[in-house]
């Protein structure tokens, strides 16, 4: 297949995603999020494959919406915001509801939207110094369309910390929350996702798939069709439009404080 924004690479019944934006440090754009939901989508319809392993090329995994997404986001009609908003809802759902192993690693940054497809995946490997930060509330906005996955890994007390707050963590803190599952320095980083792939060739595969849809089911978790995720993409829609959604927006491009801000 043939991707723009991202780079896939086969292997024996594996495969590695690489975001591959560099440049602006693997930030989210539409093509982008196209592109991972149509790989993941792709890579988990196949019988050959049984682990999926997420990756950013550079210096970042990924730090968030891309900055002429945001403003394009900005003077998006209502339907086209909750269009845009059920989108990325569905990357993350194409993730979450996948049925391989999704091990991903994030080194660097991981930023707002980032933190959505961590939440979403099986197991997470950070880089020692990687930055976290539900950053949404600084901007006027909420981190709606992630929040069903991150209150699932993390927990309702954790998420209302960081999502009220918006503030920065490392990985240390981010183990400590659940976000992620392991801690490594970045020599150690290819010799972990070594250990959790080594892990899922000795489990059955089948196993795997239905073991994910157990624990959904005993957790009293999503299903596909949970209307919770249209609502989501609504509530963004309209925080993105509203007074303080526009200012954020506004103040982060023109570099200045938010009126709210003291």
């Amino acid at each position: 297949m043939d991707f723009k924004t991202i780079k896939i690479q086969l292997g024996e019944s594996m495969a590695w995603i690489n975001l591959d934006r560099p440049e602006v440090r693997n930030a989210l754009n539409p093509e982008m999020i196209g592109e991972l939901t149509e790989a993941f989508g792709w890579l988990g319809s196949r019988d050959d494959i049984r682990v999926v392993i997420l990756k950013g090329n550079g210096k970042s995994f990924c730090a968030g919406a891309d900055l002429n997404y945001m403003k394009a986001m900005a003077g998006y009609s209502h339907e086209q915001n909750v269009a845009d908003a059920e989108r990325l809802s569905k990357l993350f759902q194409t993730i979450y509801f996948c049925d391989k192993a999704v091990v991903t690693v994030v080194h660097g940054a991981c930023i707002g939207g980032a933190n959505g497809i961590v939440a979403a995946s099986d197991i997470v490997i950070a880089e020692t110094k990687t930055k976290f930060a539900f950053s949404e509330v600084r901007l006027g906005i909420t981190p709606a369309t992630i929040s069903p996955f991150v209150v699932r890994r993390i927990g309702h007390t954790a998420a209302k910390e960081l999502m009220l707050t918006g503030r920065l963590f490392y990985a240390e803190e981010a183990q400590q929350l659940r976000l992620v599952n392991t801690v490594v320095d970045e020599a150690r980083l290819v010799d972990m996702e070594r250990q959790y792939i080594d892990h899922f060739m000795h489990a059955s595969p089948d196993a795997v798939a239905e073991c994910k849809r157990l624990l959904r089911l005993v957790d009293g978790s999503l299903d596909p069709m949970d209307p919770l995720f249209h609502q989501t993409s609504v509530i963004i829609a309209s925080q993105r439009a509203s007074k303080a959604g526009q200012e954020g927006m506004a103040a982060f491009f023109e570099k200045r404080k938010p009126d709210w801000e003291c």
